[in-house]
């Protein structure tokens, strides 16, 4: 098992998938990490020396928001959305879709799972006759 910003990596994969389960590395990233460390994307991890490794675990942390502080780091952008009362900031607030998506149908996670199939609303009183 190798240990990098945190994360616990599968060793027997190949070190372009291997990466990706750390938070704030995805596929482009680790295209440029592994190009700008001239390592091979068809090899396994568990296939580095132990100073390649290093490299690659100093790079990272070098150069990449990871794990904790990416994690801070958007809680605190929410939180000022939030502070300023700007519209995505209301609608983080009101736990409702922020980026535009439709809220009539879908949402329903985020809205609760209620979904009324009859007529709802006030039932009608009784006619006289």
């Amino acid at each position: 098992m190798i240990r990098i910003a945190g994360i616990n990596l599968d060793s027997k994969k190949q070190v372009r998938f291997a990466l990706t389960p750390i938070k704030g590395i995805g596929k482009n990233n680790v295209k440029d990490i592994l190009q700008a460390l001239n390592i091979p994307f068809s090899v396994r991890l568990q296939d580095l020396d132990d100073d390649t490794i290093n490299q690659l675990r100093r790079y990272i942390e070098e150069n990449y928001i990871t794990e904790a502080e990416l994690i801070r780091q958007q809680k605190a952008n929410i939180k000022r959305f939030i502070d300023i009362g700007c519209y995505r900031g209301l609608r983080h607030k009101n736990r409702l879709p922020v980026r535009g998506q439709t809220t009539r149908t879908n949402s329903r996670t985020v809205r609760g799972n209620v979904r009324h199939t009859g007529p709802s609303g006030r039932a009608k009183a009784p006619s006289k006759t």
